[in-house]
C-alpha cells in the first residue's frame, strides 16, 4: 500500500501539483499522461514518432497524404462556410495535408488548433502560416473542452473536429466513451467528428512501438518526473526508475509504467512520498480497437459511423462520424 508522510499542509495553487499529488498519493500510484508534453517531451515524442518501431505516425501519414482528396471530398459535402477544429494538433505535420486541399478547393473555414502544450501553440504560430499563408487560424491553448467551448462562441459556423493520431487511445475503453459523449454534446447534428484510431495487430508489434530497443519511450516516460523536479520542486532520482510497458491482445491495452528499483523517499514541495521497492506508478494506456468496437463506439455516444480511411497495411484507420439525431 502507498503511504504519504505529511509534514505540512499547503495551499494547491497548482493544477499540475494538485493533479501529481493526488496520483502520487492514491492507493496505487499513477500520473497523468496529459503533463508528458512540456517543451523537452515534445521534442522526444517527436524522436518517438521517427522510431521504426513507431508504426503509427507513418500509417496515418500514409492516410493523409494518398486520401486526403477523399477525406476532404467528405468535408465539402456539406455546403457553407466551416470551422475545422483540430483537437492535439502538435505540429500539424500530418493535417497539414488536409488543409492544403481544403484551401485547394477554396472552402470558406478557419483552422483551430487546440493543444495543451504552450510551446507547441507557439510553434504553429511561428511555423503554419510560413507553410500555408492563405490559412486563416485562431490558435487556443488548453484544456480541450474549454477551448471546444471558446471555438463555439467565436462563430455559429458547421463544426469538423479532427481527433488525429490515435489520441482517443489515451483513455481506456469506459473513459473513451464519456469522452467521445462530451464531444457530442458540444457538437449540433451534422456536426463532423474524424477520429484517429490504432488498430488491434501483432501483439509483438504493437508492444515494440512502446518499449523500443533504444530506450526513446523510456526516456518520454522518465521526462515527467524530471519536469515534476523542474517545476514542482521534486527530488526525484532518475535512474532509481524503470520503465515497463505491457500489452493485452485481447482487450486492446497496452499500458506503460514505472518502477522503483528501491525503496525510497520523494519530496514535492512540502509533501514527502514513500515508494516500496518494485512498487509501481500507472503513467498511461494506448488502447487498440477492432473495427467493430470503433462503430460500437460511435453509435453508444451519439454518432453515426459514415466513412473509413485505412492504410495499406490495416494497420490505422481515421473514421468519419457524423453527429446524429
Amino acid at each position: 500500500m502507498s503511504t504519504i508522510i505529511s509534514k505540512q499542509i499547503i495551499p494547491v495553487s497548482s493544477l499540475f501539483l494538485n493533479d501529481v499529488l493526488e496520483g502520487l498519493t492514491a492507493e496505487k500510484k499513477y500520473l497523468s499522461s496529459k503533463y508528458f508534453y512540456d517543451e523537452t517531451g515534445d521534442r522526444i515524442f517527436q524522436q518517438i514518432m521517427e522510431m521504426d518501431e513507431y508504426y503509427l505516425t507513418d500509417a496515418e501519414m500514409e492516410i493523409l497524404k494518398h486520401q486526403t482528396d477523399a477525406l476532404a471530398d467528405v468535408i465539402a459535402a456539406d455546403p457553407g462556410a466551416f470551422d475545422l477544429i483540430e483537437l492535439g494538433a502538435g505540429d500539424a505535420t500530418k493535417s497539414v495535408h488536409l488543409l492544403q486541399a481544403l484551401l485547394n478547393r477554396q472552402l470558406e473555414f478557419t483552422y483551430l488548433p487546440i493543444d495543451i502544450s504552450q510551446h507547441v501553440i507557439e510553434d504553429l504560430e511561428e511555423n503554419l502560416p510560413k507553410k500555408l499563408p492563405a490559412l486563416n487560424v485562431e490558435d487556443l491553448n488548453g484544456d480541450y473542452f474549454a477551448m471546444v467551448k471558446k471555438a463555439k462562441s467565436l462563430s455559429d459556423r458547421r463544426k469538423v473536429l479532427l481527433f488525429m493520431g490515435a489520441n482517443i487511445g489515451n483513455m481506456d475503453v469506459a473513459e473513451a466513451k464519456e469522452f467521445c459523449k462530451a464531444l457530442r454534446n458540444e457538437l449540433s447534428v451534422e456536426d463532423l467528428l474524424i477520429i484517429g484510431f490504432d488498430l488491434k495487430k501483432n501483439p509483438r508489434q504493437v508492444l515494440a512501438a512502446y518499449d523500443d530497443a533504444n530506450g526513446i519511450t523510456k526516456s518520454f516516460n522518465l521526462n515527467l518526473l524530471s519536469r515534476i523536479n523542474r517545476e514542482l520542486g521534486g527530488d526525484f532520482e532518475i535512474d532509481h526508475f524503470d520503465h515497463y510497458a505491457s500489452y493485452d491482445p485481447e482487450s486492446g491495452a497496452c499500458k506503460s509504467y514505472l518502477v522503483s528499483l528501491r525503496e525510497q523517499l520523494v519530496n514535492i514541495g512540502d509533501e514527502t512520498i514513500r515508494f516500496a521497492k518494485n512498487e509501481h506508478i500507472y503513467m498511461e494506456i494506448s488502447q487498440k480497437y477492432a473495427l467493430e468496437e470503433i462503430n460500437e463506439l460511435a453509435t453508444d455516444t451519439g454518432f453515426k459511423p459514415t466513412e473509413h480511411f485505412f492504410d495499406q497495411q490495416n494497420y490505422f484507420v481515421d473514421a468519419v462520424w457524423k453527429v446524429g439525431k
